[in-house]
């Protein structure tokens, strides 16, 4: 039973690496256009001072979240760490090249905060369950 709750946990991670993928090499704002039929236009999930990277730190924080239950057992949650780490400054520097997309500077700290915040909380479990 466990077995197949972890399978479900790797599919929908790498399925959400993939979403990812498409939203952030889409030239333009995909969620925009399914939403305000307008592919300039971001979604603010959350009204914020940063604006829409409040959508970038949620969704890195729920791949992290994802890429730690699935690699806990195999004791390898570093790895994920660094890949999504490095995978956050990767698609946001390619933001320089898409058409209609820009590099912005609070995206990439969002993406990373919320990589970072994973890294924190599972250090913290850690310290307090020995």
């Amino acid at each position: 039973m466990k077995n197949n709750i972890l399978k479900y946990i790797m599919y929908l991670y790498y399925l959400s690496l993939v979403v990812l993928l498409i939203i952030y090499l889409f030239p333009g704002s995909i969620i925009g256009y399914l939403l305000y039929a307008d592919l300039s236009k971001q979604p603010n999930l959350v009204n914020n001072p940063t604006g829409t990277a409040i959508n970038h730190f949620f969704y890195f924080f729920y791949l992290a979240f994802l890429g730690l239950i699935y690699n806990l057992r195999k004791k390898k949650f570093i790895n994920s760490f660094f890949f999504l780490f490095f995978l956050s400054f990767f698609l946001e520097l390619l933001h320089f090249f898409i058409p209609n997309r820009d590099f912005e500077l609070n995206d990439l700290l969002a993406n990373i905060v919320g990589v970072v915040s994973i890294l924190f909380l599972f250090t913290l479990k850690k310290f307090f369950t020995r």
